[in-house]
């Protein structure tokens, strides 16, 4: 049986990731504009990695990223996925434990909290890039995941949008659930055990009859 939901943050709680692509899509025109795609490649992956990446030993050009990060996630709004907030109250009535694993850094987290107060009240436990040495699509994030309520993987369901993400979540033997919020149904489903595009009308009894193997 399901004890555990691990979500994502970006395209899987907020709905913030296009915010994102037009973001890094902007910093690679500039710094790296000889590969246009980088702004979908990184997804998932901490800033630690995308600098070793993509700008070691640019550190004047990492501050000015930095800097512009830092304005750029001060202003967000933050908006949840439709029908997220609906959605994990009833897991939470349930009985299913909730944690949030995000390549975020605990940075950008303390401005999820000035915007949403009530965030913290929302999960046990909140794995951010600190956290992690390995980023999506290696499983560690989520293995430690199960490892805060100490269950087996096959008790987890993990909530993605990212390839990099979705593949964490298969890497750690858990149920996958893909959002469609940034890449296509069609582009994830070979990813995902289920794929929603948001939360609209869904519980998790709903959701259980959708996926092929309901515990």
């Amino acid at each position: 049986m399901y004890q555990v939901a691990l979500f994502d943050l970006d395209g899987v709680v907020f709905n913030t990731e296009p915010l994102y692509t037009q973001f890094w899509g902007d910093i690679f025109r500039k710094y790296a504009p000889e590969q246009p795609d980088l702004a979908l490649r990184i997804k998932g992956q901490t800033l630690v990695q995308i600098f070793d990446k993509y700008f070691r030993e640019m550190e004047k050009v990492q501050m000015k990223i930095i800097q512009a990060i830092d304005a750029f996630e001060y202003s967000m709004p933050f908006e949840y996925i439709r029908g997220f907030e609906t959605f994990i109250l009833d897991l939470k009535r349930r009985g299913i434990r909730c944690a949030v694993v995000t390549s975020s850094n605990r940075m950008k987290m303390e401005n999820v909290y000035r915007k949403h107060p009530e965030f913290k009240e929302m999960f046990a436990h909140i794995l951010t890039a600190e956290d992690f040495t390995k980023s999506k699509p290696d499983p560690e994030g989520y293995l430690k995941g199960a490892g805060c309520f100490a269950v087996a993987p096959s008790e987890c369901i993990g909530f993605e949008d990212s390839f990099n993400g979705l593949k964490a979540v298969r890497a750690a033997k858990m149920t996958v659930v893909g959002l469609a919020t940034t890449n296509t149904e069609h582009d994830i489903a070979s990813l995902s055990d289920v794929v929603i595009s948001d939360y609209t009308n869904l519980d998790f009894e709903k959701l259980s009859r959708l996926l092929p193997c309901s515990h």
